[in-house]
């Protein structure tokens, strides 16, 4: 079953139930996959590459949304926010651990024969194509980093 699919059912069960919480994220998966359908190029589909991404992306901007309305201490928008990203989340793949993440990279480190910090482009190239999804950029990012300079 498609994602565009598997939210309509959902978006109507959510409905049936009136939990808005639920609602609003599913209708921000839908609205954002009708955007991606709609772009030049995209010939009306989305990949499941690109659907991957789209979650990944809504993600992101309601966590940077999260972090500013926590520091300018509005709770009320903060808790919309992060209910959004628990329905989100659930149809991203589950996420790697801090340890789980460190034994990845260190196998690819171990594979790209990587050395120091000067082999940092190198090991994210392959790290974030293998990692897509299963963890957040800035966290391979600063894993990496660390790694390499030990």
């Amino acid at each position: 079953m498609s994602l565009e699919q598997d939210v309509m059912t959902q978006m109507k069960d959510a409905m049936k139930a009136k939990d808005e919480a639920l609602l609003r994220g599913l209708r921000a998966i839908k609205a954002e996959i009708i955007k991606a359908k709609t772009e030049p190029g995209a010939n009306g589909q989305v990949t499941a590459d690109g659907e991957l991404k789209l979650l990944q992306k809504l993600v992101k901007q309601r966590k940077d949304s999260l972090e500013i309305f926590q520091q300018q201490n509005r709770q009320d928008l903060a808790t919309r926010e992060s209910e959004e990203i628990a329905v989100i989340e659930k149809f991203l793949p589950r996420q790697l651990g801090a340890e789980e993440l460190r034994s990845e990279l260190s196998a690819i480190i171990a594979s790209t024969g990587a050395a120091g910090p000067q082999d940092l482009g190198k090991v994210m190239g392959i790290a974030s194509k293998q990692l897509a999804g299963k963890a957040d950029g800035k966290a391979i990012a600063a894993a990496v980093k660390e790694l390499l300079t030990k």
